[in-house]
């Protein structure tokens, strides 16, 4: 069985100024005789302003201000649900203005269509009802669904369209190391779009206009891997119970079992629905790595190419022996990796950094980007640029046909990735990047430190490597001439 959330706390902000230093804090104190989530009301005594850009680390101090990072992550993070519920107006007209109604109108006139870009459905009697029409979506079409047959409109992936979800979510994608999509959801009073569910990923809710009821349930299964409908009867009774209005945040692990609904009487809600770290887990991360692990260990190891028994393969279980044989083995991979120096193989990476947005370039808003002014020469010193955008790996060289197959290093980058795909499937994407020798990984460490690297005194062997490792990493857009 599993537990209901306990140690709920509420983040109480003073109400009054005061001379006494002790006091000057917010309390933070339990929350006696009620199930709601953590819970922050800020009420009038802080005002937030509009989200802060500086950083991936600013944006999401911003995000979830006024409770501190250190405090989600110890406390909330994978574990229970936060709620902050905010009385500011600067802050609720700002995400007010992250979509609208209205939006859907222009969008419509640029080419969406249903599936692909538009949802529209219904919970009704605890199912999900897809109102969808086929191919082309229509405003008026949609306007009509929406008042006629009270349906929800999920729009996928806004920031594909709207400046400001791709500047939130670039700088999220740094600050998490993994990919973030989004969601907007539009509900008409008194109706529902989903049914109870779970999700596979991490949620920020972003409560943009109107109200939302929000019920959620203790987790059937804990950070699920998965997504799943849950029903009714199963989930029990709502260990939270609130409703989120224009500038509320709410996060819940995945596993959450959840289901919210636009109250009667009121005018209809938007919000979105920020999400990550969908197969980010120690599990997953523990597939990709092995793979290489074994590859570069049986190189060593004349134990590992040894053949299998005879019609081990023909046979429905694995005979205890083998299982053995096997357990040594991994006992063996661990010792060897506690020891082992140098990169693992992870194709982890390169799917993130294949599928991941672009930087946002506020200057035009556009993802076209060109080498620095100055050419790179053998008397330059380069330093690296858009480092949260790049990353340094080893594996097999993927060109390499006859000969005996060589681990190279991959520099994988997202700075020619398309934000008009992200998160929409993975059969129009590509992968950018660079493939070295395994001796340039060296030169290549300098560089990814940071700092400003003169050319010459780069390590490798011959001053035509350096210059030319110079002039690849430069016509890629990945340093500057200082």
């Amino acid at each position: 069985s599993v537990k209901p959330y306990k140690n709920i706390l509420v983040f109480r902000p003073m109400q009054h100024r005061t001379e006494d230093p002790r006091l000057c804090c917010s309390r933070i104190e339990p929350l006696k005789g009620d199930l709601f989530p953590s819970h922050v009301d800020e009420g009038r005594t802080r005002s937030l302003s509009r989200l802060n850009f500086n950083s991936p680390t600013a944006l999401f101090e911003s995000l979830i201000s006024p409770v501190k990072v250190e405090t989600f992550f110890k406390e909330f993070w994978e574990q229970k649900p936060l709620l902050i519920q905010r009385n500011d107006p600067s802050l609720a007209a700002y995400y007010q203005s992250l979509f609208r109604f209205s939006d859907l109108k222009r969008l419509c006139l640029q080419g969406l269509y249903y599936g692909k870009d538009v949802n529209v459905c219904r919970c009704i009697n605890g199912k999900k009802k897809v109102l969808n029409k086929d191919g082309k979506v229509h405003f008026l079409q949609l306007r009509k669904d929406f008042d006629q047959k009270r349906a929800t409109i999920q729009f996928h992936q806004p920031q594909r369209f709207k400046d400001e979800f791709w500047r939130i979510q670039e700088k999220l994608e740094c600050y998490f190391g993994s990919l973030v999509g989004s969601n907007v959801y539009i509900t008409p009073a008194g109706s529902q779009g989903l049914p109870p569910h779970y999700d596979d990923v991490e949620v920020f809710i972003l409560q943009l206009d109107g109200k939302k009821h929000w019920r959620l349930y203790s987790p059937t299964v804990p950070l699920a891997p998965e997504y799943s409908v849950e029903p009714e009867d199963r989930i029990g009774t709502p260990t939270h119970d609130f409703i989120l209005k224009p500038g509320d945040l709410l996060y819940f692990p995945r596993g959450t079992i959840h289901q919210a609904e636009t109250p009667s009487g009121l005018a209809h809600s938007t919000h979105v629905t920020i999400s990550t770290y969908q197969n980010n887990s120690w599990g997953a991360f523990l597939l990709d790595s092995i793979s290489g692990l074994v590859f570069d260990i049986a190189k060593e190891d004349v134990a590992l190419r040894t053949g299998i028994p005879q019609q081990m393969l023909m046979q429905v279980e694995t005979p205890i022996a083998a299982k053995r044989k096997l357990s040594g083995f991994l006992r063996t991979l661990a010792d060897q990796l506690e020891n082992r120096k140098g990169m693992l193989s992870s194709d982890m990476k390169k799917d993130f950094f294949m599928h991941r947005l672009p930087p946002y370039c506020e200057e035009n808003g556009t993802e076209i980007l060109e080498p620095d002014e100055k050419f790179p020469t053998f008397d330059s010193t380069i330093r690296l640029q858009f480092r949260d955008h790049t990353v340094l790996t080893v594996g097999p060289d993927e060109v390499q046909s006859d000969e005996a197959l060589q681990k190279m290093v991959y520099i994988y980058h997202s700075l020619k990735n398309v934000r008009q795909t992200h998160m929409m499937g993975r059969e129009e994407t590509e992968i950018h990047g660079l493939r070295f020798p395994l001796s340039h990984v060296d030169a290549l460490k300098q560089i990814w430190s940071g700092s400003a690297v003169p050319i010459k005194d780069l390590k490798l062997r011959t001053n035509e490597e350096k210059e030319n490792l110079a002039l690849s990493l430069w016509t890629e857009c990945l340093i500057q001439v200082v």
